[in-house]
């Protein structure tokens, strides 16, 4: 089997230099290179993308629209697309790049000629929230808060230049507009036919996230026990080679940055069952599984390639 052939446009980003880094020594794969100097230019990336079987989109939201319509200006229609922006995550034709979604969904990534990688927060709340929706435990229509944290490497290159400097508080709650680009995702994905309040966070520390969802479980009208919960859970992802469900006996506190370096993405539901409440948390890398590991995941499952961990950092 020949290398696929993949063009990263917006290589020299975040999400673009992490997507190279997971690809560069990888048998089965060969970069189409682009002289620095000319990446702007529509020319020269037109002739990467002609030359590639598939084009990774790593661009703020208009420029990755103006990179599909110039695949789409090509002979054949381009190249297949992997689209790690917020611009085409609920478009029409285009495949939600999150294989773990539902039992169907690799098969729709390797068949996709359009894919859209998830957004680092809904990774994680979607996981928590779309097989307990799934499975009757929470009603599609129940308020829903989601609280999250991430790593500033998620913020773009001024917030990076800013708390590398010392300029950026050690913490700061964000979005309180509460129109957070990722809300529509979330509510399609998870199944929610109420707007959740969604709080995102970053702090002082480069990269991972944790993203919990407090409930008051006899609110619910299953009552579910939180054994239920991590029971569904646990279903729904069994055999999943990057989600687990991690039992929380003994555990008090949950740090961001334990999964740095990895596609994994861990699951887990804390409780007090005599106050009938839990807390959902999904921990991972909001580089990894929030962004190029997924972005490597689905590429491997749209061509069929073999599943490659990167080391843990």
């Amino acid at each position: 089997m020949q290398p696929i052939r993949v063009f990263i446009d917006g290589e020299a980003g975040t999400t673009g230099l992490q997507i190279r880094d997971r690809l560069a020594n990888r048998p089965d794969v060969r970069l189409v290179a682009i002289d620095p100097a000319r990446r702007k230019e529509p020319v020269a990336r037109a002739e990467a993308m002609a030359s590639a079987d598939i084009a990774v989109l790593c661009l703020p939201d208009e420029a990755a629209r103006e990179a599909v319509a110039l695949a789409a200006s090509l002979p054949g229609g381009g190249p297949r697309l992997l689209d790690a922006s917020t611009a085409h995550r609920v478009a029409e034709h285009w495949v939600y790049g999150f294989p773990e979604l539902s039992p169907d969904q690799p098969d729709k990534i390797a068949q996709a000629r359009c894919v859209a990688n998830p957004g680092c927060y809904p990774t994680g709340a979607i996981a928590l929230l779309r097989p307990l929706i799934d499975a009757g435990l929470i009603p599609s229509d129940f308020p829903i808060t989601i609280n999250a944290v991430s790593g500033y490497s998620g913020g773009g290159r001024s917030m990076i230049e800013a708390y590398e400097t010392g300029k950026a508080p050690a913490f700061e709650l964000y979005g309180l507009g509460l129109e957070h680009k990722h809300l529509p995702e979330i509510v399609r994905y998870a199944k929610l036919t109420r707007r959740p309040i969604f709080v995102p966070s970053v702090g002082n520390f480069r990269q991972g996230m944790l993203v919990s969802i407090p409930l008051h479980l006899d609110a619910l009208p299953a009552r579910p026990a939180a054994g239920d919960l991590e029971a569904a859970l646990a279903a729904h992802y069994r055999g999943a080679t990057y989600v687990s469900v991690v039992a929380t006996a003994g555990l008090l506190r949950l740090e961001p940055e334990a999964l740095n370096g990895t596609n994994r993405l861990e699951l887990f539901v804390f409780r007090n069952e005599a106050q009938a409440q839990a807390v959902l948390v999904a921990r991972l890398d909001n580089l990894g599984k929030g962004a190029a590991g997924a972005a490597v995941q689905n590429l491997e499952t749209m061509f069929g390639l073999a599943s490659v961990e990167p080391a843990l950092v």
